[in-house]
């Protein structure tokens, strides 16, 4: 019947690296007494640390007694194995802790349109500073519908997106990031852009031809658009802005996307003192993703910036 010969380190644990470290420092401090004050361990304890590792190899490393300190010929062997693995294991860790200091990759981002003009700018300091720690990062923004932003980041096509938060889907991750009001608009060359505040009712408002959102929003908010009179729809901002500047229609913006049109007398508010919504939005990434340092690094300057 044939034996299986034992292998005294199938498994090299994080005890017999540290037993290697003082081993390494007894060889090159020249014995016990030496290595006493660099380790901070007492002589006894550094004779029960070798004879550990001695056990753990099943070999005799070094002669000690009265003769002095001498490393046998397995020993020698030993430590320049283990001045092989402490090296490498050092340059592991440097080159991981580079990782951390000097990103790479890139970065696949899906935005809601017309974000830009947000006066907090987060999502902009947040790419700023993670092109500040990253130089090498590429960046990529697509410019797309919330609901294809969500879809993106579900089925791995974007790493994160920002989308007006509805009702959560199942299998996404949603950090709140900050809100914006948006006013109900006409243009001018609709019948309503001269007419006073004061004289103008809600049932002529709601009677207009409207607009309304094709893209997922909160219930209390689709409640301002089932009370108009909604004769088409736009997937985007961008295409709601389109068709009020029309003159024909009249519909929600968000107040700082409109404010150029609206200083140009353009664009003007109808009733902004009661006819409103404030609308949150977040970031939005994957449950269970994998690892991934540039994301990370993104997501964490995007919560240091609120």
């Amino acid at each position: 019947m044939s034996s299986r010969r034992h292998d005294p380190l199938a498994q090299v644990s994080d005890f017999d690296i540290r037993l290697l470290r003082i081993f390494r420092s007894v060889v090159e401090c020249g014995g016990f007494s030496a290595a006493e004050t660099v380790l901070g361990i007492g002589r006894s304890a550094i004779s029960q640390q070798m004879s550990d590792l001695e056990q753990r190899l099943g070999l005799r490393l070094c002669q000690r007694g009265r003769a002095g300190f001498s490393l046998t010929e397995e020993g020698r062997e030993v430590y320049q194995s283990a001045l092989q693995l402490l090296s490498a294991l050092e340059s592991f860790r440097t080159e991981v802790n580079g990782l951390h200091q000097h990103l790479r990759g890139e970065l696949i981002i899906g935005l809601t349109d017309n974000l830009v003009t947000l006066p907090h700018m987060r999502i902009t300091h947040a790419l700023a500073q993670l092109k500040e720690r990253g130089p090498d990062v590429q960046i990529q923004i697509r410019m797309i519908a919330p609901n294809e932003v969500e879809q993106g980041v579900l089925d791995g096509r974007l790493h994160v997106g920002v989308v007006p938060q509805a009702s959560a889907l199942s299998g996404l991750e949603y950090q709140p990031l900050y809100s914006e009001r948006s006013l109900l608009y006409c243009a001018v060359g609709h019948p309503l852009f001269y007419a006073d505040d004061k004289q103008l009712d809600d049932e002529r408002i709601n009677a207009q031809d409207a607009i309304a959102p094709t893209f997922r929003l909160p219930a209390e908010i689709q409640a301002h658009y089932q009370a108009l009179n909604c004769t088409a729809s736009a997937s985007d901002r961008e295409g709601m802005a389109f068709l009020i500047l029309t003159g024909r229609y009249i519909g929600y913006l968000p107040d700082h996307y409109a404010s150029l049109w609206v200083q140009q007398g353009r664009l003007r508010a109808l009733k902004p003192a009661t006819r409103f919504y404030d609308l949150s939005l977040a970031s939005v990434t994957r449950k269970g993703r994998r690892p991934h340092l540039v994301l990370e690094s993104f997501l964490e300057s995007l919560a240091a910036t609120r």
